[in-house]
């Protein structure tokens, strides 16, 4: 059970003032890092302003609550826009609040059953062209809040291809004075880094933005323009549902619950090597599932562990759950207190924060490091996850990159996989010159010996018909030592060697079989039908077997 327990009983242990100072201050500092951007991701996603803080003060609590993470802040990210933005426009609030819930339920089982290390079973090849891709829908659908647009079609864009085609179609209705906006914010989030980050460079460009606006009486739209903008705390709300809607949900269920483990724990392992500790997984999949199904009750979004915003938490001096929780009480109260003038924020501010995080998430230099130096089939899987991701969606780009990096795999291991024959001296052997003699073996007349180096699987079972059983041999060994596992494909092909050799009156001998082989062959019965006296411990044992014959 102490794999479940949650990191912050752990950290209490040996907590004092001074810490608790640390994280106080640390949770406030991340709270301001995290206001700008919740609602920018918000926006990105489709859904209110407000959305993104509740999100942040929800889920954020309830993941450093439970979470197996010391130091991991949560909220909304821009891995989950592109998701969010489609289920909301396919489905309604009500079709993601039932989505999110899923999910929620998935990530609490997936912690239950020790999923936690099964995450980086994921190829990394996946992972950066997914992130590649979410990155470039990010940037493509901002551009039109950057430049003032307004799309000249019937019909709102969803798709990514959909977005650039309405952009070139509305090139004519670029607003000048929404791009120095957003220019100038832009510029600010670049440079304001490099002169100090104690004050976040996205509330800096936030408040220039809003000045901009509002004293030089631009024409550029704001947020209250186009949302109405609530104070007031979210209810407590349960979605109808019905079976064919859960159904039409579930894949989409399946692939927040699987972004949301593999961002968070992606998260957690990078927070261990800042701080020198060590995270729970499976605590944290249960944390993450439980603060996705709050946040989803009180009317939030997706969340999970946010990279950035963590690390802002360790820079800052966080070392234990409460500053995430202090973060999230810090978000309540701006909330309560600030969120009218939110309605103030540019439209192109918001869109300059969602290019910075699209730049900084999208791990482009990894992209083309990788389309350097990988393997062509490497690439492949890169490439095309990353194309489906912008083309289609995450939910086919996951499935399809799974399935390619699958065969590829099994490709790779068959092909590891050999079964060769010993090489045999003739008469005219001059053993006294040869430094090698000590090592070779006497093979008696009428036995060949085959080595098999490799697991025996399905995909490698067809190299087991290079075995010879020509009527002409006394006895056929088979040296498995190089054997770590079989599976019953594989054990079907050596049974029908068997047959072969029975019916050719050839004794067929297995040398060395390891625990795992040995444990499939008794389990199918296989060791009492090929007989307990044609199994030996060691190659010469089974030569001196053979000789007896």
């Amino acid at each position: 059970m102490k794999e479940y327990t949650p990191k912050l009983f752990d950290v209490l242990k040996g907590y004092n003032g001074k810490q608790f100072t640390k994280d106080v201050i640390s949770g406030i500092i991340v709270a301001i890092i995290a206001l700008p951007l919740s609602i920018a991701l918000a926006l990105a996603s489709g859904v209110g302003p407000e959305q993104g803080i509740y999100t942040a003060i929800f889920a954020g609590f309830v993941i450093a609550l439970l979470g197996g993470s010391r130091v991991q802040i949560a909220g909304p990210t821009a891995a989950f826009a592109t998701i969010v933005a489609g289920i909301v426009a396919k489905n309604g609030m009500q079709g993601l609040v039932l989505a999110t819930i899923m999910a929620g339920i998935i990530l609490i089982l997936m912690g239950i059953f020790k999923f936690g290390n099964l995450i980086k079973f994921i190829p990394y090849t996946i992972t950066t062209g997914f992130t590649f891709g979410i990155a470039v829908t990010i940037f493509i659908g901002q551009i039109k809040d950057f430049c003032g647009m307004k799309y000249l079609v019937e019909e709102s864009p969803i798709e990514t291809l959909e977005k650039v085609e309405a952009l070139i179609k509305s090139v004519s209705t670029i607003n000048v004075q929404a791009v120095i906006v957003g220019v100038v914010c832009l510029a600010i989030l670049i440079i304001w880094p490099k002169i100090t980050e104690v004050v976040p460079g996205s509330l800096i460009a936030v408040i220039v933005g809003i000045l901009m606006v509002k004293v030089l009486k631009m024409n550029v739209l704001t947020i209250g323009d186009l949302y109405t903008i609530s104070n007031k705390l979210p209810g407590f709300t349960v979605p109808t549902f019905d079976f064919a809607t859960v159904r039409s949900l579930l894949p989409d269920a399946f692939t927040i619950a699987v972004l949301a483990g593999i961002e968070s724990l992606l998260s957690c392992v990078v927070a261990d090597g800042m701080i020198g500790s060590r995270h729970k997984p499976n605590a944290e999949l249960i944390a993450q599932g439980a603060g996705n199904l709050v946040s989803a009750l009180f009317g939030g979004i997706p969340a999970t562990g946010a990279i950035a915003r963590t690390a802002a938490n360790i820079k800052s001096g966080g070392r234990t759950p409460i500053a995430g929780m202090v973060h999230s009480v810090t978000l309540l109260i701006i909330l309560v207190v600030l969120m009218p003038y939110a309605a103030w924020i540019p439209m192109p501010a918001i869109a300059a924060i969602l290019f910075m995080v699209a730049y900084n998430m999208s791990g482009w230099r990894e992209f083309v490091h990788l389309c350097k130096c990988s393997p062509k089939s490497d690439i492949l899987v890169l490439v095309v996850t990353f194309v489906l991701t912008v083309v289609f969606d995450l939910v086919v780009a996951i499935e399809v990159g799974i399935i390619m990096s699958a065969f590829l795999f099994l490709k790779r291991m068959s092909e590891v996989t050999e079964v060769k024959s010993w090489e045999y001296l003739d008469e005219n052997y001059d053993e006294a010159n040869d430094p090698m003699a000590l090592s070779l073996r006497k093979v008696p007349k009428g036995v060949l010996v085959y080595e098999i180096n490799g697991p025996m699987f399905f995909a490698a079972a067809d190299k087991l018909v290079q075995i010879s059983t020509t009527k002409d041999l006394k006895a056929v060994i088979l040296r498995m030592r190089g054997v770590p596992a079989i599976d019953i494909s594989a054990l079907r092909s050596l049974a029908k060697i068997q047959e072969l050799c029975e019916k050719n009156e050839v004794r067929l001998i297995l040398s060395h079989v390891n625990e795992q082989p040995m444990s499939v062959m008794k389990k199918d019965g296989f060791d009492l039908k090929i007989g307990a006296e044609n199994f030996a411990a060691h190659i010469d044992d089974a030569l001196a077997m053979a000789e007896n014959i």
